[in-house]
């Protein structure tokens, strides 16, 4: 049987901060604007992949079903750009990495009919801890990453909703096999186009297959702490900023870009 996971929008930040230290992640309706939505399906579709920067860039013919996966999304149109400082997520995002955080990537996902199921994971699993520690309300762990999900289309169980299992960060582990904690289950993400969650790094969740005849798109991005590491593939100098887009960053935009003021190990 499957389970809807219960999407309340939170009025403010402290509740939504609240919402992602108890369930792991919080949601943000009607995030995107209609018009927004066309704007980006139609932005993705035309992205090149690009095989040096690990995107992926899978063909009905080659493997069976279309899943292109396109990292650093804001190097290819400044349409992306407001994706960076959204209102309401980016407050979100200072308020839990500092007013100094920065994006770690930015990934275009296109997911054609065929797409098979992913296992559930954690996305990085910075400290293992024993349940009975995570469980004393003195311990409250720092969020490291989050991740905004940005969701293109009308949810539905065939098109292949994200699965969560709320409040599983508490865990202090990744799944290894395990198709729920605490007695919680996997529950899906039934939210609609222009809808939006974001979610912390440590919280089990995955993605399922298409089963459908819709192609299903996702815009990602990644926040974190100043001092993880931006994620912008090719490595050792070879990505390269494009200045055009550059130039039509605000202050903000650029910071999240890696345009930082000095501070320790600079």
């Amino acid at each position: 049987m499957v389970e809807t996971a219960k999407l309340i929008k939170k009025p403010d930040l402290d509740s939504r901060i609240q919402a992602i230290q108890e369930d792991g992640y919080t949601y943000f309706p009607k995030s995107l604007t209609p018009k927004e939505v066309t704007e980006l399906k139609k932005a993705m579709d035309e992205m090149v992949p690009v095989e040096e920067s690990f995107n992926r860039n899978y063909t009905s013919k080659r493997e069976g079903f279309i899943n292109r996966h396109i990292n650093n999304a804001f190097n290819h149109n400044p349409i992306f750009l407001k994706f960076l400082d959204r209102p309401d997520v980016i407050e979100l995002a200072e308020a839990l990495h500092g007013k100094d955080c920065h994006i770690i990537g930015m990934t275009a996902w296109v997911t054609g009919p065929g797409r098979p199921d992913q296992q559930l994971h954690c996305d990085w699993l910075p400290l293992k801890l024993p349940e009975d520690i995570l469980s004393d309300p003195r311990v409250n762990l720092p969020v490291w990453v989050t991740t905004t999900h940005y969701y293109l289309n009308d949810l539905y169980e065939d098109l292949g909703p994200t699965k969560f299992i709320p409040g599983s960060h508490k865990s202090g582990r990744s799944p290894n096999g395990d198709k729920e904690w605490n007695g919680i289950g996997e529950q899906s993400i039934m939210c609609n186009a222009g809808d939006a969650l974001t979610f912390r790094c440590e919280v089990w969740h995955r993605g399922t297959s298409n089963k459908s005849d819709e192609t299903r798109y996702l815009l990602q991005v990644h926040y974190a702490n100043r001092m993880i590491t931006q994620k912008f593939p090719p490595y050792l100098n070879k990505f390269q900023f494009d200045p055009d887009i550059l130039a039509q960053c605000n202050e903000r935009q650029l910071r999240l870009l890696g345009d930082h003021t000095g501070s320790n190990y600079d």
